[in-house]
């Protein structure tokens, strides 16, 4: 029987993603310079957060590690701590090792404890760099924000060294907070609930001990302590009150109330919720690794039932009619009605699977920010269309290429401070990443400002690793997709950006597995475009069912340019086996599909067949021939099996209405195929 706790423990660990998320992003932000309070509270309770569920999973070096890590995000939101960039990138270092550690945690596995140790060690300092700059940290935040502690019974108030010529100050709200057992476990600190009411006002604590049980039984569980606090905040309201204690609203008895009205609770006691005893940590042997979700609206949700409910009905309309002789015409009506359906229950699904692209790129901006700092490049990110949405699956294997990609725009790509002042450009390089969605599909462009492709010395990399001929001529376009080819770099040298001739090939690859195309285009001294097309979904596509001879594949809508009869298509013959076709003001290579897939012998252009123009992504358009389109329509994608292995020109496979099975074709690797059969490079057009 599985441990229930196993859920909660899973959706913690989800939560605690979102939680880095919004963390490296409110970092991110301070160091932008927006030190506004809402950036800063973000980012704390960020902290909180995952420090309050690691107590109370008995994740201790992460309860721990978040606790240091708080301390300072304690004092920056307090105004104690003004960072600099310096400080800054340690508490994204610090961010980094958190997103580790609950990484370990949920694992079960062991943290890099030289790493943890590191990063400690700065927020130790960070945490005395406050102090130095504020003289005595706890003076000067009671100072600029009045707070008076006194550890004492309440009986002893009148020596707080409370101010006697100004005297106590004006109460306007009356708090009685007394912690209970499992507060501390869950990361809860009273001195941080009262830092965090200065925000609201002036505040006066005095703390009760004559509940502390003698030293021989005292419990270690339980403080034994409880607080009276007079809050000078005649403007704020009991909620934003019960707000501060928000985190620990379960683990504390907590009375509010306002002195110049009527004595009304806010909250009314709860009773002691304790966290439970961690136990010791299990193998990872034990535990599976849990699986990712998305988290869903409930309007989806209801859409979602409701369809389904729609279907149900008209599938019991559809079993009545097909019993039922002489209704053949409401048959094909209810049919209609059914594939409607269908088609929205599907669409919802889709939608469900579907995520901002925002998280992607927020990712890319601590890649540009560590890449600019290791090649000592200033470079700025500027993103755009963050609120694109695409399929989840898609997200998560785009991260890879994506990074490959702006690490070498950065290493490659821009250029040094002196170049960039002799070229008349700005210090500061720019590198632009974009979505948008067209049509069916999303479009990712990586744009920078940098020197472009030196296409002669790519060229001549090229020529001394033996990926081209000595004597082959090539345009531009094709020199700049030498980039692309395995085993391919310009560097001279290692280094942990690039040199290793591992990089943009398995771009290449990657987004060919998404079903994608990847194209590039550079002038010298402007800067690089590169543009990514990606399916939106991985699971359905819209397609063109085409056969040639007994074999049925399906072409994907969104690579196919025009189709034409080739009857009525301008052909030219220009060697043994080659024959161009007329495509606008140009020609473009045209090959049999059966021929390129090698199922038989090469065809010629008959009269009734069909020209299929593809666009394969960054190469010229190619025309194919087909016997003939049968269909168009959506097909459910079947990957292909890995004892299979990769088909040139193959990128997955579907099952037909009929129940056959028909293979996906990937433009890109056709274009690669029909690479091998020589065609001129120019013809008069």
């Amino acid at each position: 029987m599985s441990d229930p706790l196993d859920a909660i423990r899973t959706t913690f660990f989800e939560e605690c993603r979102e939680l880095m998320d919004d963390l490296e992003r409110g970092l991110l932000a301070i160091e932008a310079g927006d030190r506004s309070g809402e950036t800063v509270d973000a980012v704390f309770r960020a902290v909180h957060s995952v420090k309050g569920g690691a107590g109370a999973f008995g994740l201790a070096e992460l309860a721990a590690f978040a606790h240091d890590f708080e301390t300072v995000l304690d004092r920056l939101r307090a105004g104690v701590l003004a960072p600099d960039p310096a400080q800054v990138h340690d508490m994204l270092v610090a961010a980094d090792v958190l997103a580790d550690l609950v990484e370990a945690g949920e694992r079960d596995a062991r943290p890099d404890g030289q790493a943890v140790d590191a990063s400690r060690t700065a927020l130790a300092q960070l945490s005395a760099a406050a102090r130095t700059d504020a003289g005595d940290a706890e003076d000067v935040l009671f100072d600029a924000v009045p707070l008076s502690l006194d550890l004492a019974n309440e009986d002893a108030v009148e020596g707080d060294g409370t101010d006697a010529e100004s005297g106590p100050p004006a109460v306007a709200w009356d708090i009685e907070f007394e912690p209970l057992p499992g507060l501390l476990e869950s990361g809860n600190e009273p001195l941080h609930l009262f830092e965090a009411l200065t925000r609201l006002g002036s505040v006066r604590a005095v703390c009760a001990t004559d509940a502390v049980l003698p030293l021989d039984s005292l419990a270690p569980k339980s403080l034994g302590l409880s607080w009276r606090l007079s809050l000078d905040a005649p403007d704020s309201t009991s909620a934003e009150i019960e707000g501060v204690f928000a985190y620990a609203a379960d683990l504390c008895r907590l009375r509010v109330v306002r002195t110049d009205a009527d004595a009304v609770p806010a909250r009314i006691p709860t009773a002691p919720v304790v966290a439970p005893e961690a136990g010791p940590a299990r193998p990872t042997a034990d535990r599976a690794r849990p699986l990712t979700s998305v988290r869903v609206t409930l309007s989806r949700v209801d859409e979602l039932v409701n369809l389904v409910g729609e279907m149900v009905i008209a599938q019991a309309m559809l079993g009545q009619i097909a019993s039922e002789p002489g209704r053949r015409q409401e048959l094909v009506s209810q049919v209609d009605t059914l594939q409607s359906l269908t088609l929205q229950l599907q669409d919802g699904v889709m939608a469900i699977r579907a995520l901002p692209v925002g998280p992607l790129f927020q990712r890319m901006s601590r890649i540009v920010r560590e890449a600019s700092q290791w090649t000592g490049k200033s470079v700025r990110l500027v993103t755009e269309g963050e609120d694109t949405h695409v399929d989840k699956a898609v997200i998560e294997r785009l991260a890879d290429p994506l990074t490959h990609m702006v690490r070498n725009a950065i290493d490659h790509g821009i250029e040094d401070a002196e170049a960039r002042e002799r070229a008349g450009k700005a210090v500061e390089g720019r590198i632009t990443l974009s979505a948008a969605q067209r049509s069916d599909r999303v479009v990712v462009t990586i744009v920078d400002d940098g020197g472009g492709v030196d296409r002669d010395r790519v060229l001549r990399k090229a020529r001394a690793a033996g990926l081209v001929d000595a004597n082959a001529m090539l345009e531009p376009e094709e020199i700049d997709r030498l980039l692309f080819l395995p085993g391919f770099s310009t560097s001279d040298t290692v280094s942990d950006l690039s040199g290793r001739g591992v990089g943009m090939d398995v771009v290449a690859r990657a987004i060919a597995d998404l079903s994608g195309t990847i194209s590039i285009r550079s002038r010298r001294g402007e800067g690089t475009r590169i543009v990514i097309s990606l399916p939106l979904t991985l699971a359905i596509l819209d397609g063109m069912i085409v056969t040639t001879g007994e074999e049925r594949y399906v072409v994907p809508l969104s690579s196919i340019l025009e189709t034409q009869i080739a009857e009525h298509a301008d052909l030219q013959r220009i060697g043994p086996g080659a024959t161009v076709a007329r495509l606008h003001d140009g020609y473009v290579p045209l090959h049999d599909l059966g021929t390129l897939l090698g199922r038989r012998a090469t065809g010629t252009a008959s009269p009734d067949r069909t020209i299929l123009y593809l666009d394969p992504g960054d190469a010229r358009p190619i025309g194919l021939l087909v016997d003939g389109i049968e269909a168009q329509r959506q097909v459910v994608v079947k990957g292909l099996d890995r004892t299979i292995g990769p088909i040139a020109g193959v990128s997955a496979a579907t099952i037909l209405g009929n129940g056959g099975v028909a293979l996906i074709l990937d433009a890109a690797g056709l274009a690669g195929l029909a690479a091998r059969t020589p065609i001129p490079r120019r013809l008069a057009s």
